[in-house]
Formats: structure tokens, C-alpha cells, sequence
């Protein structure tokens, strides 16, 4: 009787199996993509570029999101605050790796995951087409002659206009006037309208608009010139003590919160790493002026810390902050 009572039960229970519905393999709806910066910069720009690709590879829609301010520290809080489920990324560029010595936060990117370091790119010190300066030597000078009277275009503390600042000022003397806008596109508007003088920014904003005539380059953070923008001096002319903290440039990486299952995290690192690899997006990144990197893993985590470290400790010797970044665990490089 028992026995017949167990088997009735087991055979209600595996039918009652059968009849649930099986678990979606991931991803079983759209994923939220945030881009904590505006509309038409640099990262931007790259994400909505790289995401058709990405769909495809995880058979999903990414909806993305810009959420702007702080230097990116509003968007990636965000991203740090949702359920570690792999649906929220974090679609981003280099600047939280320096919150800890900024002040900003008490995260870098190693409280996320690191998906995919999709490329790098070089910087331009750009100035409006009618401007008087025709070199970075012109522009020193010039700010040498009246120290804190020319607007330099700034996206913030942790920000690559001041990063670079920082930078030249640890091998020289730079002394501007920081202009802050919510990003590369609002500060190109300002440049181009003559309501700033001047402003690092990444290639990959600036190219197009050079190569047009829109926008005149001094110089390239480089210690070669690059041939995206032949005839443009590499900075090294005008500050040749700066190539120790070369090569150097802003990048792009798609992350993810650290908790996240480790199955998932794995199809993320799939999926991007065949999307960095289309030869259509690889077209892109090199019309950019972009290096493409396409790491992840402990090649991705060697990257940040490298950056990280030739970063931090170059804006500390040029006293642009005042927390040492030994103290929040960043090694001299």
C-alpha cells in the first residue's frame, strides 16, 4: 500500500514537472544599456555604433540609455544599483578609474565586471578653425603670457580635457581657465562658437570635424604623428618630457555588476568579443581613429590597472589632487 502511495506521488510530482514551464536560457528579454554620458560624444556615439552587432550575437534588443552627469559617477551608480542579473550594463569610458582619487566615488572598475575593453583612441588638443594658435607651442605660450585667462572646454573632474591638463601640467605649465560642459558634444558646440579657446578631445569626436575644416588641431597626444590626421604635430614637439606617460587615450568598455552569474557573464564576453570582431564595426572604429583592444578577462583587467596607475599618479605629480593614489591601493607603474 505505501509503496504504491510513493509511487503515485512521484509520478504526480514528475508530471507536475513536465508541466511547468522550462527556465529561458539568457537572455529571455530586451537588456538595459547605460551610457552614462550624452547624446553625440565619443561614447556615444561608439556604443550605438557597436550595438546592432551585439543584438545580433545575443538574439536581443539593448535598449539604451544616456544618463549623464558627475563624470559618468551618476550612470555607473545606477548601473551598480540593479539586480545582479545581466540585465543592466554599464556602457562607459575611462573615467571611473579615477573616482578614488578624485573623490568622486569610492568604486573604480573593479567593483564591475570587465565584458569587453573595446578600443582606444587618441587625443586631439583642438581649437576653433579661426583661431590665432597654429600649434601646442602657440597655445603655451600664449597661456604663459596670461596665465588663467584662456577657456579650456572640460567635461568635469575625471574627465578627459582635464585628465590631459593634468598630464601637461606634470611635465609643464598650463594654466586655463576650465570651462565644464555635460560632455564632447556640447563642448565641440562651444568651440566651434568661439565661447571657449580650446580643448582636448578624443579623436574619435574631433576627426571629421578637423578634417572639414570646423575645428583646427594643435597637436596629438602622441609621441608620433598619427595618420589619421596627417600634418598635425605630435605634442612631444612642444613637451617632449610628456612621452613618459605615453602611449596613453581615452577607451570604451562594456561592464556589467560583478555579482552577475558566471554563465552570463560569459555569453556577454561572447557575444561582444564576436561584435568588437565584425569586420563592419572594425571599418568603423578605424574611420574613428580608433585602435580597437576587443580584451576581457585578465588581459581586460591588466589594461584598467595599467591605466589606472600612469593616470592617477601623473595628475598627482602635476598637483591636480591631493589624495596620493597609494593611499586607495594604485601602484606607481
Amino acid at each position: 500500500m505505501l509503496k504504491q502511495l510513493l509511487t503515485g506521488v512521484a509520478f504526480s510530482l514528475s508530471a507536475l514537472t513536465l508541466a511547468l514551464p522550462a527556465h529561458a536560457e539568457y537572455p529571455e528579454r530586451s537588456i538595459q544599456a547605460v551610457i552614462p554620458w550624452g547624446a553625440g560624444g565619443a561614447t556615444d556615439n561608439v556604443m550605438r555604433s557597436l550595438a546592432p552587432y551585439v543584438e545580433k550575437e545575443l538574439g536581443t534588443k539593448l535598449i539604451l540609455n544616456n544618463r549623464p552627469g558627475g563624470t559618468a559617477v551618476i550612470g555607473s551608480s545606477y548601473v551598480m544599483q540593479q539586480k545582479p542579473n545581466g540585465y543592466t550594463l554599464l556602457l562607459g569610458a575611462e573615467n571611473p578609474q579615477l573616482y578614488p582619487v578624485l573623490g568622486l566615488a569610492k568604486f573604480d572598475y573593479s567593483d564591475f565586471y570587465p565584458v569587453n575593453i573595446i578600443g582606444q583612441n587618441v587625443v586631439v588638443i583642438a581649437t576653433n578653425a579661426d583661431s590665432s594658435f597654429n600649434s601646442m607651442a602657440d597655445l603655451l605660450a600664449a597661456a604663459k603670457e596670461k596665465p588663467d585667462t584662456l577657456r579650456m572646454g572640460s567635461t568635469g573632474a575625471g574627465g578627459l580635457p582635464s585628465t590631459v591638463h593634468a598630464m601637461v601640467n606634470a611635465v609643464g605649465e598650463l594654466k586655463v581657465r576650465e570651462v565644464t560642459f555635460g560632455g564632447d558634444g556640447p563642448g565641440i558646440t562651444a568651440l566651434m562658437g568661439k565661447h571657449i579657446d580650446f580643448m582636448p578631445l578624443s579623436l574619435a569626436a574631433a576627426q571629421e570635424l578637423v578634417r572639414s575644416g570646423k575645428l583646427k588641431a594643435l597637436a596629438v597626444l602622441a609621441a608620433d604623428e598619427v595618420p589619421e590626421l596627417p600634418g598635425v604635430e605630435p605634442i612631444t614637439k612642444a613637451l617632449p618630457d610628456i612621452a613618459e606617460y605615453l602611449p596613453w587615450g581615452p577607451f570604451w568598455g562594456a561592464f556589467v555588476h560583478k555579482d552577475t552569474p558566471d554563465d552570463i557573464k560569459q555569453k556577454l564576453v561572447e557575444a561582444y568579443s564576436k561584435a568588437v570582431a565584425n569586420e563592419e564595426f572594425q571599418g568603423f572604429l578605424k574611420n574613428y581613429g580608433a585602435q580597437s583592444l576587443n580584451l576581457n578577462g585578465a588581459e581586460a583587467e591588466q589594461f584598467l590597472k595599467r591605466w589606472q596607475s600612469v593616470t592617477a599618479w601623473s595628475m598627482y605629480k602635476a598637483k591636480a589632487i591631493e589624495i596620493s593614489p597609494d593611499s586607495v591601493g594604485i601602484a606607481k607603474p
